[in-house]
């Protein structure tokens, strides 16, 4: 085995992901969209409890 069949095996697996991508449409943006909405939403809640307890702001 040489380190171009790893090489070339590693780029076959990397071309075959791009083939899930047409398939799966707009559900993974949709789903870092509310993802990275609930994290915003968990950290302001957090800052507020923080500026509740009379923290530096």
């Amino acid at each position: 085995m040489q380190i171009r069949d790893i090489v070339y095996g590693l780029g076959d697996f990397i071309e075959w992901t791009f083939g899930i991508l047409p398939v799966a449409g707009n559900i993974p943006n949709i789903l870092f969209i509310v993802i990275g909405f609930i994290f915003f939403f968990y950290w302001m809640g957090q800052m507020n409890k923080h500026k509740k307890q009379g923290g530096p702001v």
